[in-house]
């Protein structure tokens, strides 16, 4: 039975309150996820545990029957038979590492007694039907597979496990799969295995919340005379029109041009264009430059002269 000193708290995990919205802990995690995931930190453990702690929270958090049970029960949320009983009229005053186990809490919270019903002594007692358990874990995919669908082989335990990941799985979705769980030691029978998905990183693409986005670098004289480019999409580059005078970090959307929808069609991506600036001049590049800056009248901190404290 998990001790007070096992107990996380899945809400400081994720750097969110209690009363966090699901969309602010799926950012939450989504953010931090990206920032400990072992790909981008490779031999250090701490973020590898940090990781693993994450998924544990977002596991719970995202599901809001889980959710439910955890803010009612908190350590003994998941232990058998938890589900049976309703939230104790006074759970602030419960003290639950006097019960041997859960089942003792269990039995005293519904008034159950040891003693069988026809009053004879039972031995071990009245035992709880535990459902069930459900089983949780992770699955990594390249945004190939998770775009296009994919066919996976897992091992759970000494099973090996065959999955369907269907097109358009986005971060931290979770796939169902019925019956594939492990067996309650007390029933044998088998609860369902909850993936959640996660995404390596690529080299172009992203997510920020459920939009898909490709960093577009772009040339001074570009962003100010407007041009034609190449822009990559999930299944190949495309023309973009970038409209004259464009700042650095705006996002033009490519409508139809993004992830692939679970229902069918495709969303938006969104170029997120960033100015670059030149390192390397040529004689005549230097020379044009040092023209525009002696003829320029544009000032961009003109707003910023008379700001002070």
């Amino acid at each position: 039975m998990p001790t007070a000193t096992d107990f996380k708290d899945y809400y400081a995990t994720l750097g969110v309150s209690k009363t966090a919205s699901p969309e602010e802990t799926k950012r939450a995690y989504r953010k931090l996820a990206r920032k400990y995931h072992p790909d981008l930190n490779p031999g250090d453990k701490d973020a590898e545990a940090k990781f693993k702690d994450l998924n544990a929270a977002n596991e719970v958090l995202s599901d809001p029957e889980k959710r439910q049970k955890y803010d009612q029960f908190g350590q003994h949320w998941n232990q058998p038979g938890y589900s049976e009983a309703p939230p104790p009229r006074n759970a602030a005053a419960t003290d639950f590492d006097q019960y041997d186990n859960f089942d003792s809490f269990i039995n005293d919270l519904l008034g159950r007694s040891r003693r069988g019903a026809s009053g004879g002594d039972q031995g071990g007692g009245f035992r709880s039907q535990a459902p069930a358990p459900d089983t949780e874990a992770a699955i990594a995919l390249t945004f190939s597979e998770a775009f296009h669908g994919v066919q996976k082989r897992l091992q759970l335990d000494d099973e090996t496990i065959n999955v369907r990941i269907p097109a358009g799985a986005t971060p931290g979705s979770r796939i169902r799969l019925k019956g594939k769980g492990r067996p309650s030691p007390f029933s044998q029978q088998r609860g369902d295995l909850y993936l959640t998905i996660q995404l390596l990183p690529h080299s172009c693409f992203r997510f920020e919340d459920d939009d898909l986005i490709c960093d577009i670098p772009l040339r001074p004289d570009e962003a100010v005379l407007g041009s034609q480019i190449k822009v990559p999409t999930p299944d190949g580059s495309v023309t973009m029109t970038v409209p004259k005078g464009v700042r650095s970090g705006q996002s033009l959307r490519l409508r139809g041009k993004g992830w692939t929808l679970p229902k069918g069609g495709r969303g938006d991506l969104l170029a997120k264009l960033q100015i670059v600036t030149p390192q390397d001049l040529s004689p005549i590049e230097q020379e044009y430059y040092e023209k525009i800056q002696a003829s320029t009248s544009f000032n961009p901190r003109a707003q910023l002269e008379e700001i002070q404290l």
